[in-house]
């Protein structure tokens, strides 16, 4: 009795030292446990695998798997499980497979959190058809699945953007007999939102309405949002007004979203309105409500108000991000104040800051200041798709077709990811421009790029 209420105490203090990180402490104290004659068992390690898994790499977790051994105490499906969630948040798919072909070899046998957890790791790098192959194993070795094992494939297909084989899917476990929660009609619509079939996602809901299950406030906001995305923007308003009436406890998420969508509709004062409410019902301010905030009085040409909130930031400890100071350029470029907007990026380095630089020479193309912009975008150290996009279209808005067929040769060669509207833009230019034979080379280019990727 005594033994087993060391252990049990031991046990505990090893999960409160590894749950604050302090590992190293833990490690201290199972050492001093062993020479007092209190042996650890097999969950004191269990935790200590879960932490390693969790806060520091699996490496170092299977380093304790070892030690487990010498000690005499055999890993049990728990031990595993951890190991193969640690692989699995670490994008490593193989790894998570040697662990469990290792489970199996060592005669331990996986359950259905093992089966989760793999299939989640595919789902999660983009193998969805591995992740499959995983189910059809489980079913195979007469493992029941879970409510959870239908969730991570239906969330996982949504994910991959597979969301209507996640609605087929949906509609045969029906057929069979699953009963779906709350958090798997949530996801679908979400999926289906994301993948803009609003109608289908539309669908859902109405089952959800009639299948007993209460819906909740993710439910309706991921609605909500979807109806803002696709226009339909009174639906979504209408929605938010249902949820205040069922006395919905709002977080900064929603609020931000509402404000969001007034503002780009220019309904500035009902947005302020969203915002006083948001501040009287006391919902913390994080960066994302300050952008939200900053963003509405760039709209309204506020750019003062706008820079007094990015003060107040700064006071309360927290720490802008690139989308605040790109909001705020970009607000500066609406104006025409260019040299606002310069100024503004000039005290934050360009490379370090890639979506305002990329507001700014939007800006710059617009008030026709296409030398300034090509100089910045040959000063940026650090480009993306969304750069040279801007480029190609700005350079052939202003006629200066070759320079843009440069730079489209450039992506090309190191498979930079260009959308189709500026590679069209760009061909016509250069037809219309007299230029055929660079219109024939780039045509040319882009054909072997195709092929290439395919």
């Amino acid at each position: 009795m005594i033994y087993s209420l060391s252990t049990r105490l031991l046990n505990i203090c090893i999960a409160s030292l590894c749950k604050i990180q302090k590992l190293d402490r833990a490690e201290a104290v199972i050492i001093d446990a062993i020479r007092l004659g209190y042996i650890p068992d097999v969950v004191t390690y269990n935790t200590l695998i879960s932490a390693y898994s969790r806060f520091v790499g699996v490496d170092e977790a299977y380093s304790v798997l070892h030690r487990m051994r010498e000690a005499g105490i055999k890993p049990d499906v728990i031990t595993y499980n951890s190991l193969i969630a640690g692989a699995s948040r670490n994008c490593q798919p193989s790894r998570s497979l040697d662990l469990f072909e290792e489970m199996h070899h060592n005669g331990i046998l996986p359950d259905t959190w093992s089966y989760n957890t793999l299939m989640h790791c595919f789902f999660k790098v983009g193998q969805p058809e591995e992740a499959y192959k995983i189910f059809c194993d489980m079913e195979l070795r007469n493992i029941t699945p879970c409510v959870t094992t239908y969730n991570t494939i239906i969330n996982g297909l949504c994910k991959t953007g597979n969301a209507i084989k996640a609605l087929r899917l949906f509609r045969d476990l029906k057929r069979q007999g699953f009963a779906p929660s709350i958090v798997t009609y949530n996801t679908l619509i979400d999926g289906l939102c994301k993948s803009r079939k609003s109608r289908l996602a539309g669908g859902v809901l109405r089952e959800l309405g009639k299948s007993g299950c209460t819906r909740d406030l993710k439910t309706c906001t991921t609605v909500m949002k979807c109806c803002f995305r696709s226009g339909n923007f009174d639906r979504g308003f209408e929605i938010f007004s249902d949820m205040r009436k069922e006395g919905c406890a709002f977080d900064s998420f929603v609020y931000c979203t509402v404000i969001s969508a007034l503002a780009k509709l220019g309904k500035i004062k009902e947005a302020y309105e969203r915002m006083e409410e948001m501040m009287k019902d006391g919902v913390r301010l994080d960066m994302v409500c300050y952008n939200t905030f900053i963003n509405v009085y760039c709209k309204q040409g506020e750019m003062s108000l706008a820079h007094q909130l990015l003060n107040e930031v700064q006071g309360c400890g927290l720490q802008s991000d690139e989308y605040t100071h790109a909001i705020l350029i970009h607000g500066f470029c609406k104006l025409g104040d260019i040299d606002s907007a310069m100024a503004h990026l000039e005290r934050r380095p360009a490379e370090s800051n890639l979506v305002a630089s990329n507001c700014l020479i939007y800006g710059l193309f617009k008030v026709g200041r296409a030398d300034f912009a090509l100089k910045l975008f040959n000063e940026l150290s650090i480009k993306d798709g969304f750069t040279y996009t801007i480029m190609l279209h700005g350079l052939c808005k202003c006629g200066r077709y070759l320079a843009a067929f440069d730079i489209l040769m450039t992506c090309l060669s190191n498979r930079v990811k260009i959308s189709s509207s500026a590679k069209r833009a760009v061909c016509i230019g250069l037809r219309e421009s007299g230029f055929r034979k660079e219109e024939r080379k780039l045509r040319s280019a882009i054909r072997l790029a195709r092929l290439l990727v395919s």
